[in-house]
């Protein structure tokens, strides 16, 4: 399912909303306001990262079936599969920003829907990199 989308969560901002504990808290509080509160998309990368990080990651994990229901839920919002053409447009963003390819595929994505604004950790607060600028929701 592809559609539109004015914002685009990266997976670390889907992650704290699920699953931040004790000196996470406030982003955990933050991400949790921002998954309830803005119109976002997701792409097939996320939702893949997402499912891994949380029934893997230290502390506490998400269960198998917890991590499941998330996703039902996420599969609903606009999302870009991964397909030749997103490969490339990350390929060609990740070479011209100097970025991991991994995040080109999510600015990508994220071009794909037409977002303007990324919410995401991993990348430079403020930056606009091609049609998409990367807010950091923590700073």
């Amino acid at each position: 399912m592809t559609s539109t989308a004015s914002v685009f969560l990266d997976t670390n901002i889907l992650v704290y909303a699920a699953m931040a504990k004790d000196k996470e808290a406030a982003k955990g509080n933050r991400a949790s306001e921002l998954v309830r509160t803005v119109d976002f998309g997701v792409s097939a990368q996320v939702l893949q990262e997402f499912y891994t990080v949380v029934t893997r990651k230290g502390g506490t994990p998400l269960t198998p079936d917890e991590a499941f229901a998330w996703i039902e839920r996420l599969i609903r919002l606009p999302c870009v599969a991964i397909d030749a053409s997103l490969v490339l447009r990350a390929i060609w963003l990740s070479e011209r920003y100097r970025i991991d390819y991994w995040d080109g595929a999510i600015l990508a994505a994220a071009e794909s829907l037409g977002a303007e604004t990324l919410y995401t950790e991993d990348l430079s607060h403020g930056q606009i990199y091609g049609t998409v600028q990367a807010i950091n929701p923590f700073v």
